[in-house]
């Protein structure tokens, strides 16, 4: 089981990774960062997609299914991408046995990255991450 350093690590392996971070969405920190930040400041970039996670996984109207039924996971939302033209921002919540306040943020190269992929392993990485 991977803790932050290996599974940030092992998020940079995928094509077209620019950065990636664990972020506490209650307090807007960094939990851990490797690679590069949109904008250059690591610290600023949690804070910002902190308050986009937050925003979305307490939304009601969005965490409601095609069967009308809100999913009893916490937090109910999987993940969230932003595009912009040249870019792709992954951001996947994270369960915990405590609270579930943490999301993956993975910043992706447009060009070079596979969103699919990334998805996929982003998934597989918020699964296995261990946390303490």
């Amino acid at each position: 089981m991977p803790g932050i350093d290996e599974s940030l690590l092992e998020a940079m392996r995928l094509p077209g990774a620019r950065g990636a971070s664990l972020v506490d969405w209650i307090s807007g920190l960094a939990l851990g960062a490797v690679g590069e930040a949109p904008g250059g400041d690591a610290e600023a970039t949690a804070a910002e997609t902190a308050e986009l996670a937050r925003q979305v996984a307490e939304s009601g109207s969005l965490a409601v299914g095609v069967d009308g039924a809100v999913p009893e996971a916490e937090p109910p939302v999987e993940d969230l991408i932003v595009t912009t033209p040249d870019a792709y921002h992954l951001l996947r919540y994270v369960s915990t046995p405590f609270d579930s306040t943490v999301f993956l943020h993975l910043w992706l190269d447009r060009h070079d990255g596979n969103l699919a992929l990334a998805r996929i392993r982003l998934a597989e990485l918020a699964d296995r991450l261990v946390l303490g």
